[in-house]
């Protein structure tokens, strides 16, 4: 039997991106990557050989956040690389660190950065950009991110292009009703990257096989829920990773629940069944009290990165939520507890962020109905995969018993295709496993 080795299977799926992108000839190379898999580490590397192979690129992002992050990473990696940061004519248009990277040109003008190896921005600012010399090669990152009319906006911009992004991340977001669209090849609400292969399924696809952020306890649920068709693999082992408490449990639920996640990986802190407003103040209590508990007992996480056991400290920790409300309930809980500096925010803008620990309130705590928003695959899979050490699900009871109620009835759109199951399908699968570390909460 051949044990499979981590490292080597996600640099073989490297080296053949690569291979493809350098010297393949399809107009396109597409990447899937599941969450923590290194889209950022791909992406920097590829912008790399590609600049050392002396093609001078365009990276295109989603976010500025994203466009400066990128910025860094590449200015870390290689120091003397001449790198434009293309910006928007805005008063605060880029994060101020990127003043003191000396290898960085910054400007508002494409014109003003034409030469250098790469150029970086978004894809909002590309697509105002005109009358240039096209690229030879584009980078894409968080492709899944992107809708479709964004991609057509900017793709007179280049010639060839690698799309790297996460097939079980949020759709892209769109304020206008695409419905009148769906099924067809050309629907501009879709991702990029469905799009792209809906008008060329000849294109290559790759896979990064590697989560290097799940530990072992959560790799396997989220790839089965979310992933069936381009499942992953822990790049660690049940025992690589620990998550250990100085303070001992008072015996309360929160603490039984933090125990319950230190040990497994996961724990599910279930309050008694309720329809409640949006903001549940005893859910957005109990959020709150978990965080506190967590940080008032001393936590500290040993792994692959460090031998040394590493305090759990409030910026190691973030609270998920699906509505804004929410998550600013959670903040005045957490302030009126003394807690500051975890990160607490929606699903959305928890995109491509990691931590050790993270408490998430389910999207249905409390509902009284199933909606599509509420059932988005894409929403649930974020809010389940940001950790690396431990998740603690704050729930009311009876989500079951809500999905059994509410069978999926989203009318089945001819030529979208299926990446993953509906969100009825991966919440049932979720809540199955989440049973099996049930701490039972009596306000």
């Amino acid at each position: 039997m051949t044990v499979f080795d981590p490292g080597t299977a996600a640099a073989e799926a490297t080296d053949a991106i690569l291979a493809d992108t350098l010297h393949g000839s399809a107009r396109g190379i597409v990447v899937d990557s599941p969450p923590g898999a290194g889209k950022s580490t791909l992406v920097v590397r590829a912008a790399l050989e590609l600049a050392a192979a002396g093609r001078p690129l365009m990276v295109v992002a989603q976010t500025n956040s994203q466009v400066d992050d990128l910025v860094v990473r590449l200015a870390e990696k290689a120091p003397e690389l001449p790198v434009g940061r293309l910006h928007s004519s805005e008063s605060d248009p880029y994060d101020k660190a990127l003043d003191d990277l000396e290898n960085v040109r910054k400007s508002s003008k494409a014109g003003d950065l034409a030469g250098l190896d790469v150029v970086i921005s978004t894809s909002a600012k590309w697509a105002h950009v005109k009358d240039v010399e096209p690229w030879g090669h584009a980078i894409v990152d968080e492709a899944y991110q992107m809708r479709s009319d964004a991609l057509l906006a900017v793709a007179g911009l280049f010639e060839r292009a690698l799309f790297v992004g996460d097939p079980g991340q949020l759709d892209p977001f769109a304020i206008a009703d695409a419905e009148q669209w769906a099924g067809l090849s050309y629907d501009p609400s879709a991702s990029a990257v469905s799009t792209l292969l809906a008008h060329n399924p000849e294109l290559p696809q790759h896979r990064l096989p590697v989560s290097w952020r799940l530990p072992a306890s959560a790799a396997p649920l989220v790839s089965d829920a979310f992933y069936p068709f381009t499942p992953f693999r822990s790049g660690t082992g049940h025992g690589d990773r620990r998550l250990a408490f100085g303070v001992a449990s008072d015996g309360s639920a929160a603490d039984r629940a933090v125990d319950e996640a230190a040990v497994s990986g996961w724990a599910l802190l279930e309050l008694p069944a309720r329809h409640t407003p949006r903001t549940d103040p005893e859910a957005v209590h109990a959020v709150a009290l978990v965080v506190r508990r967590l940080l008032d007992r001393g936590g500290a996480a040993t792994s692959e990165r460090s031998p040394d056991p590493v305090p759990l400290t409030a910026d190691r920790i973030a609270v998920g939520t699906a509505h804004r409300d929410q998550a600013a309930s959670v903040r005045a809980a957490l302030a009126e507890l003394g807690v500051s500096g975890v990160a607490v925010d929606t699903a959305n803008r928890l995109q491509g962020r990691e931590f050790d620990v993270t408490v998430v309130l389910h999207p249905l705590s409390g509902r009284p109905d199933a909606t599509a928003f509420h059932l988005e695959t894409g929403r649930l899979c974020v809010l389940a995969s940001r950790h690396r050490h431990a998740c603690i699900v704050v729930c009311r009871a009876g989500v079951s018993d809500l999905l059994d109620d509410h069978p999926s009835t989203e009318p089945v759109q001819l030529g979208v295709t299926v990446k993953f199951p509906d969100g009825w399908e991966a919440n049932h699968a979720v809540l199955s496993h989440l049973s099996e570390h049930r701490v039972t909460w009596r306000p």
